[in-house]
């Protein structure tokens, strides 16, 4: 079985061709700039890559584009278009109505529709793939995989908020949580790499740290909490997005810089985080270069990071009643080992021990990094969501 999996964004649409039998990516690649001048598509198979440059006015011009690149004979991976089986897209947010993956019929996308307020700069470009997808493909199963449903098993306590209850019941004003598929492939892989597949008293708390970033208390394959909030800008401070603060400095800062709401909004998700505190960079490469060179705000805002995570780390062991292991994973999680070592830095109390030399030196796939005293174990796993989506996709579509 060949699933396609398709991720739109609201100019930008990513995709990869997976091969079901070996769950190897036989094809990937992404169009950019759709609905703007110079639309183009980097496609990679076959080790070869090539750029299509073509006009793409909509998303169905770029989805037309990715599918003649699937089966173009010089540069393609399939024969022809009857290969692919299914359609699996990533959709942003499940509301309290889908807790699971689901077919995209007709009723289930009106329902997902209804849900654009909650979403509203990513449910509708979501929504315009799914669309475009259809009308080229009206015979192909189509299968939607939430960002939010594997959250949907946080208890009342956790995701209520401390404002009157009919926030909640009139406009479903909640925590939901983000990067569902992540911090659930790396959960599971976590449990089976330790022998613990469907153990009900697993406890473990994975640390998703990138651009965007989130940590989630996790216990039999279950999420009781996660940092993300009603939106992704809670949790921990980011790239650009400020993270957990005092709700009455959004009207304090609006006041002192004569922004609306709307503006106010917009300076926390694209002007704050770890960008607005060094003023460097929002990418953590630059912000190491720079804080090794002397820069005191680059340090400043690494240290704010760090710290910041430490407390979920500890609020989350609090929250399982304990934890057996500990994951780091995406972006930074994976590949910065300097991050790595400054969360667990001191956590000995906790059982939490990272053996440097192999923080240091990390391999493809799990790597173990745990310290030869850690009770608890601490492991670097790489995320893969597209292959939660396939997955998905697959069991649904048959």
């Amino acid at each position: 079985m060949k699933i396609l999996v398709v991720n739109a964004g609201s100019s930008s649409l990513k995709y990869q061709l997976i091969d079901m039998e070996t769950e190897s990516v036989i094809a990937k690649g992404g169009c950019e700039k759709i609905g703007l001048e110079g639309s183009f598509c980097k496609h990679k198979a076959n080790g070869k890559e090539t750029q299509i440059n073509a006009p793409m006015p909509t998303h169905k011009e770029a989805i037309q584009i990715v599918l003649d690149a699937l089966v173009d004979k010089e540069y393609g991976a399939i024969k022809s278009m009857d290969e692919i089986d299914a359609v699996g897209h990533r959709i942003v947010h499940s509301g309290e109505i889908f807790n699971d993956s689901v077919l995209l019929t007709d009723e289930n996308m009106k329902k997902i529709e209804s849900l654009t307020e909650l979403a509203p700069l990513h449910q509708p470009a979501n929504i315009i793939g799914v669309n475009a997808c259809k009308a080229i493909m009206p015979n192909v199963p189509m299968v939607g995989v939430f960002d939010t449903a594997f959250h949907s098993t946080m208890p009342e306590k956790a995701y209520i908020f401390g404002i009157p209850y009919e926030a909640y019941t009139d406009y479903k004003v909640r925590r939901y949580g983000f990067h569902g598929t992540s911090h659930r492939f790396v959960s599971n892989e976590a449990a089976k790499y330790l022998g613990r597949e469907n153990d009900p008293n697993f406890k473990v708390i994975t640390m998703h740290l990138g651009n965007g970033s989130s940590i989630s208390a996790i216990k039999g394959g279950k999420s009781l909490d996660t940092s993300m909030s009603f939106t992704p800008l809670g949790g921990v401070p980011m790239g650009t997005r400020s993270g957990d603060l005092d709700p009455a400095i959004v009207e304090y800062l609006a006041g002192k810089y004569n922004m609306t709401v709307t503006e106010t909004i917009t300076y926390l998700n694209k002007k704050s985080g770890v960008m607005g505190i060094s003023g460097v960079s929002s990418d953590f490469r630059n912000l190491s270069e720079a804080a090794e060179n002397g820069n005191k705000r680059a340090r400043l805002a690494l240290d704010v990071f760090n710290y910041s995570c430490k407390k979920y780390l500890g609020a989350y062991a609090a929250a399982l009643g304990g934890v057996d292991c500990v994951v780091f994973t995406a972006g930074i999680g994976e590949h910065d080992a300097t991050v790595r070592q400054a969360i667990a830095e001191d956590m000995e109390y906790m059982g939490i021990e990272i053996d440097k030399e192999k923080n240091a030196h990390i391999t493809d796939g799990i790597c173990d990094i745990s310290g030869a005293h850690s009770k608890v174990k601490v492991l670097v796993i790489p995320t893969n969501e597209e292959l939660v989506i396939a997955r998905d996709t697959e069991r649904l579509a048959k």
